[in-house]
């Protein structure tokens, strides 16, 4: 280890990766380090991953291959003797420990404890915004399974709930009934959680993120990202656009303000992850999370901004401005940047593939291009989802007419729940234009039936054990599944097995109807593998 006058900090890492937490912490702690070891400190890093570089011998100064508990951190505290500890580059594990070391009178070089408490308990952030004016949708924090059915009915369903202090989204379900209710409190109390459950009124509008790099003084926001999917489908598993490609400028200048007085109030220095929807023309705060985020290294790689080293330098005191960047929205790029989820279902046994509030995804791709559509395409395509056209099928060498059955015409399976049918006519639309055959449930099929275009009927299993759904993804004739129905944590219900059926032969399977409009625009544009254009980053 190089002698250093300035002294020694310890940087947490992320632990062991799983679904939630992945390589951006890693990412985030490694560029940590490096900024620290420029300004001449020496650093130790505490991380108990094989896999990580942060774990690699020689990128801190010293490294400590122990797990990410308090009291094998205070015996790394005891042994290095630091200035302080940075914990906001390793997530929700990292962030956890902040109290505790507080507590320890350790120094918490960055937000402090009661700062990123302030963020995390629902009381205090609550008063917070009412004293900004930021609204925020309504809710409530229980305990018990009493408490949480008075809440869902005084907020009225339906309702979002999670425990405090997750990363991922874990445990987190949208409830439509209090039987939803009694199921999940009967999950979550048996894991003798210490804090409480909170409840939130569920509203499904346009999801925004913004990530928030402060001095204490000044405010950057590098960019602002517009998730394709409605609010409800975890942040980690929704398709990210930057820049936001259809908010007003009037709500852009909010977003601005609120984060920046956001930002301030919580006495930030460094990162701070927000989440916002906006439902009636209006903005919400759904979160801020005073730590780095997964979309740290996505957005700092398209802005051209190194995040990661801006707010290590913040951290330890130096100024926005005088890094040469300027303060409030970053310039907007000549270009688009689409981040899309890639998912391990055929890997993971049992998992039902729907998406909601709970993080699935197990990686992510960029798709960068001059037009969203474009990008789009360009994101589903590196994600491995199939783009399958009929009119390149048809003018394809036929190997349809074999002993397996297939017909010409690829299709599409529709399995949608009563609360997209609204939209399903105008999906359906863009599908059968494209020249694809279509399928629907009894339901669904009636009401694509209803708007004037042809579908086939087909029973579920339980309607039918002979001819149904199941049957008919072994048929071979279905290019795309769109199952939007019920979401459910047993394993052996229909519609689980349904999607589970489509992953195991290789269907495609969208469980979002904003994922299967966007997969429809890709399928309707020019675009192909060998037509899309190239843009240098580095250059505009």
């Amino acid at each position: 280890m190089s002698d250093s006058s300035k002294g020694t900090i310890i940087v947490l890492g992320s632990g062991p990766i799983r679904i939630g937490q992945g390589i951006e912490f890693d990412y985030a702690s490694v560029q940590c380090v490096r900024s620290l070891k420029n300004m001449g400190y020496n650093v130790a890093i505490i991380n108990n991953n094989p896999e990580t570089v942060s774990t690699d011998f020689d990128t801190a100064d010293r490294l400590y291959f122990e797990p990410l508990t308090g009291e094998d951190v205070m015996n790394v505290i005891k042994t290095e003797k630091p200035l302080g500890v940075v914990a906001a580059f390793g997530g929700q594990t990292a962030i956890n420990l902040t109290k505790f070391l507080d507590k320890q009178g350790i120094p918490i070089l960055g937000t402090s404890a009661d700062s990123i408490d302030l963020a995390e308990d629902r009381e205090r952030f609550e008063e917070l915004c009412d004293r900004l004016g930021i609204k925020r949708p309504r809710g409530l924090t229980v305990f018990t399974e009493a408490e949480a059915l008075e809440a869902a009915a005084r907020i009225t369903y339906p309702v979002l709930l999670r425990p405090s202090y997750v990363l991922g989204g874990q445990n987190m379900i949208i409830a439509n009934t209090p039987a939803d209710v009694k199921e999940y409190m009967a999950i979550i109390l048996s894991q003798k959680i210490e804090n409480p459950v909170l409840i939130d009124k569920y509203m499904e509008g346009t999801e925004l993120e913004v990530d928030v790099i402060c001095d204490g003084k000044d405010v950057l926001l590098p960019g602002i990202m517009q998730h394709i999917e409605r609010t409800g489908i975890h942040s980690g598993d929704s398709i990210a656009v930057y820049p936001s490609f259809s908010i007003s400028d009037e709500l852009i200048k909010k977003i601005v303000k609120q984060s920046t007085d956001l930002a301030l109030a919580l006495g930030t220095k460094g990162l701070v992850n927000i989440q916002y929807l906006i439902w009636n023309d209006d903005l919400y705060i759904i979160e801020a999370n005073p730590r780095s985020s997964r979309t740290v290294p996505y957005l700092s790689k398209v802005t051209g901004i190194p995040m990661v080293d801006v707010a290590t330098r913040a951290m330890m005191g130096e100024k926005i401005t005088s890094m040469g960047f300027g303060t409030g929205l970053y310039r907007t790029p000549g270009y688009y940047a689409v981040k899309v989820p890639v998912f391990s279902f055929e890997k993971l046994m049992d998992v039902d593939t729907a998406l909601g509030p709970e993080m699935k995804s197990t990686g992510e791709v960029l798709g960068i291009a001059p037009t969203v559509e474009e990008a789009v395409f360009k994101g589903m395509v590196a994600a491995g989802i199939k783009i399958i056209r009929p009119k390149e099928v048809a003018n394809a060498p036929s190997s349809n007419s074999d002993e397996s059955g297939n017909d010409d015409v690829p299709g599409v399976l529709f399995s949608v729940k009563k609360m997209d049918l609204p939209e399903l006519p105008g999906l359906a639309k863009k599908f059968y234009e494209l020249g694809f055959k279509l399928y629907g449930t009894f339901g669904n099929a009636d009401t694509i039936e209803r708007s004037g275009i042809p579908v086939t009927h087909i029973a579920k299993v339980h309607e039918n054990v002979n001819e149904n759904i199941i049957t008919l993804l072994d048929s071979g004739k279905i290019a795309y599944v769109i199952s939007t129905s019920a979401k459910g944590r047993n394993p052996d219900a229909e519609s689980v097995k349904f999607r589970r059926h489509a992953v195991e032969r290789d269907i495609e399977c969208i469980t979002a109807m904003d994922t299967a409009n966007a997969l429809a625009m890709c399928l309707a544009s020019p675009y192909t593998l060998e037509n899309t254009s190239l843009v240098d980053i580095t250059k505009i």
